[in-house]
């Protein structure tokens, strides 16, 4: 029962957090904690302390690796600009492509929703048409709702 039962009469009681026919299977989704919080990044299903990836776009233990994915920060970044400052390459058509997303404004960087919440954030760092920084965090609620934080 490779140590994580006991055998009675050829088969195997497994212990608590443990199944399989030789109690080889670990329910225990640790292992499979994104480091967002979730189990398997949201993308895929904890099988046996493995993550079994659903979206064919992410892999990896966790399913947070995605080799095609232009990533968050950068998909969102004229977009937020625009609706933060006024400004970059979406100035003229903001009202009409960014509007997909909740924007609440913070006075400073410390303001920003920090790791540890229930929905996946991402903290980003991103360079404005002037050449300067401008940071927000972008997540996504169980409504499915779109939510940027962006400092000032």
């Amino acid at each position: 029962c490779t140590g994580n039962g006991i055998c009675k009469c050829r088969v195997c009681e497994c212990f608590p957090n443990f199944t399989g026919s030789a109690c080889d299977c670990s329910l225990d989704t640790l292992p499979c904690m994104a480091t967002n919080g979730q189990v398997c990044n949201g993308r895929g299903t904890c099988e046996c302390g493995t993550c079994n990836c659903t979206d064919p776009k992410f892999q990896g233990p966790t399913c947070e690796m995605c080799q095609t994915c232009l990533g968050v920060c950068a998909e969102h970044k004229d977009c937020v600009q625009c609706r933060a400052f006024d400004k970059g390459e979406k100035k003229e058509t903001c009202s009409q492509e960014c509007m997909h997303f909740n924007m609440t404004r913070v006075e400073s960087r410390d303001k920003l929703p920090q790791p540890g919440q229930p929905d996946p954030l991402s903290h980003c760092k991103e360079k404005d048409v002037d050449d300067c920084w401008f940071y927000f965090t972008y997540s996504v609620n169980s409504n499915g709702e779109a939510n940027v934080h962006v400092v000032e």
